[in-house]
């Protein structure tokens, strides 16, 4: 437990050290995510629009808003980071966003309203080979693992949020 601790004291002091800027990994992920995310949700929409039989008859409304709003999730909090709203951005990505993926990853890997099958056929015949691959199992397997990272990345961030926040009211009082 004492090195569980030490370590959240190491990543607390790592994130008070550049507290108030953005790292280039950090924009340039940012970036990436606001411009991929959409993609796959358009990708998704058509299945959707085009009735491929992907979803499943068990996709319903919460099924959709556990999907796409984890992805709407990560747009907001990368589009809030790259206006420099840094604060907000952590505390929703920390005491919510990764909560809510989490569990949104959770009820779809139990529901599983897919079926890959007809994955790929939204592509054009020549793109298809890039996603033909993804079976039932595979796809299982990804969302569980996206369950088991996002819920261990919510406890820690979690933690690393709660140290900056005690820190940065520490510093507060001491420089009444």
């Amino acid at each position: 437990m004492e090195k569980i601790k030490n370590w959240v004291s190491e990543r607390v002091e790592e994130e008070l050290e550049d507290y108030d800027s953005l790292s280039v990994d950090d924009r340039v992920i940012s970036v990436i995510v606001i411009m991929v995310f959409p993609l796959i949700a358009f990708y998704l929409v058509a299945h959707q629009l085009f009735s491929t039989g992907f979803f499943t008859a068990t996709f319903g409304t919460l099924e959709a808003v556990l999907l796409y709003g984890s992805l709407i999730y990560w747009i907001f909090t990368c589009t809030v980071l790259l206006c420099e709203l840094i604060d907000l951005s952590r505390d929703v990505d920390s005491f919510g966003g990764l909560i809510f993926a989490a569990v949104g990853f959770a009820w779809l890997s139990v529901v599983f309203p897919f079926d890959f099958a007809y994955f790929a056929d939204v592509l054009p015949e020549t793109l298809r080979f890039l996603v033909q691959w993804i079976s039932n199992d595979i796809a299982r397997l990804l969302l569980v693992l996206g369950f088991i990272l996002h819920l261990f990345l919510a406890v820690i961030a979690g933690l690393i949020r709660v140290g900056v926040r005690k820190e940065l009211a520490q510093r507060k009082i001491t420089n009444k």
